[in-house]
C-alpha cells in the first residue's frame, strides 16, 4: 500500500511540475496604463522594443514571427528587452491570447492593456502622432522615447532601428 501511495504522490508531483512548467511560459499579464508606464520608464540602460498588437489584427500577426526572430537573436543582450502589448479584450486573455501565444511560440513578455475606456488619454501619451492604429512599435531607453513607428515592420527594418540604439 505504501508503494502505491508513493507512486501516486510521485505522479501527482511530477504532473504538477509539468503543469507549472507549461503554464509558467506564455503568460499574459493584464495591466492598466499606469502599470505599463512603470515598465516603459525604467532607467536601466536597456532598449525596450514595445509593440502594440492584437490577435485580430492581420498586419500585427504577420509581423510577430519576425519580431520573435529578432527577440531570440537579442535575448542574451542585457541591454535589450522586447515587450508585446496586446490590445485584445481582457476577457479573452486566457481563451484567445494565451492559446495564440502558445500556438505561435510568442515568448516575449506579453501584457494586455485593459484600459480601453481611457484610450484617448494613453494613445497620445505614447505618441502624440499616434492615430491608434496597430501595429505600432515604440523604442524606449532610460525612460525616453527614441522612436515611434505606426505600421508593420519587417525584420530588416526592426533590426536597423534596434542597432541604431543599442
Amino acid at each position: 500500500m505504501k508503494y502505491y501511495i508513493i507512486v501516486l504522490l510521485t505522479i501527482i508531483t511530477l504532473d504538477g511540475f509539468a503543469q507549472q512548467k507549461v503554464s509558467s511560459g506564455y503568460q499574459v499579464k493584464i495591466v492598466r496604463f499606469e502599470d505599463l508606464e512603470k515598465v516603459l520608464n525604467k532607467n536601466d540602460d536597456k532598449l525596450y522594443v514595445v509593440n502594440f498588437w492584437a490577435t485580430w489584427c492581420r498586419p500585427c500577426v504577420l509581423e510577430l514571427p519576425e519580431f520573435m526572430e529578432v527577440n531570440k537573436a537579442n535575448r542574451s543582450n542585457q541591454h535589450f528587452k522586447m515587450i508585446l502589448i496586446s490590445l485584445d479584450m481582457a476577457k479573452d486573455a486566457k481563451t484567445l491570447v494565451r492559446p495564440f501565444l502558445i500556438k505561435n511560440k510568442i515568448d516575449a513578455d506579453v501584457y494586455l492593456l485593459d484600459d480601453n475606456k481611457r484610450m484617448n488619454e494613453w494613445i497620445p501619451a505614447i505618441d502624440k502622432s499616434w492615430s491608434g492604429a496597430i501595429p505600432a512599435t515604440v523604442f524606449y531607453k532610460n525612460g525616453k522615447k527614441l522612436e515611434f513607428i505606426e505600421s508593420q515592420l519587417n525584420k530588416k527594418e526592426l533590426e536597423q532601428i534596434i542597432n541604431k540604439y543599442l
